[in-house]
């Protein structure tokens, strides 16, 4: 039997930003400028109920998915992408919606 296990301790500081986003405007992916990597981003859109989640470790533009009707799954496009100080929350049309309230929290 084999066991893989990692951790990660905090470094001292908390590093966590929260904020919301809408627009009239053509859906498009939205780059959030947080000022560090996050190693867990969680994005709801709060009109439709859809959400997705990223862990560090997941792959670039992936994300678990779960749409208010309750089906899960993980999408390997379209989801969350990190980068040194910020990330993009993809296209995905069922949480990136124009005209509806999008809530995202980053903890680094």
């Amino acid at each position: 039997m084999a066991v893989t296990s990692t951790q990660k301790p905090a470094d001292g500081v908390v590093r966590m930003m929260t904020g919301r986003y809408l627009t009239d405007d053509t859906a498009a992916a939205i780059t959030i400028t947080c000022g560090f990597k996050p190693r867990v981003v969680i994005v709801k859109n709060v009109t439709s109920g859809d959400s997705y989640e990223w862990y560090e470790g997941m792959a670039a533009a992936s994300a678990y998915k779960r749409v208010a009707a309750g089906d899960a799954t993980i999408i390997t496009t379209l989801g969350v992408t990190v980068s040194t100080n910020s990330f993009i929350i993809g296209l995905d049309l069922d949480v990136n919606v124009i005209n509806e309230q999008l809530s995202w929290l980053a903890f680094g």
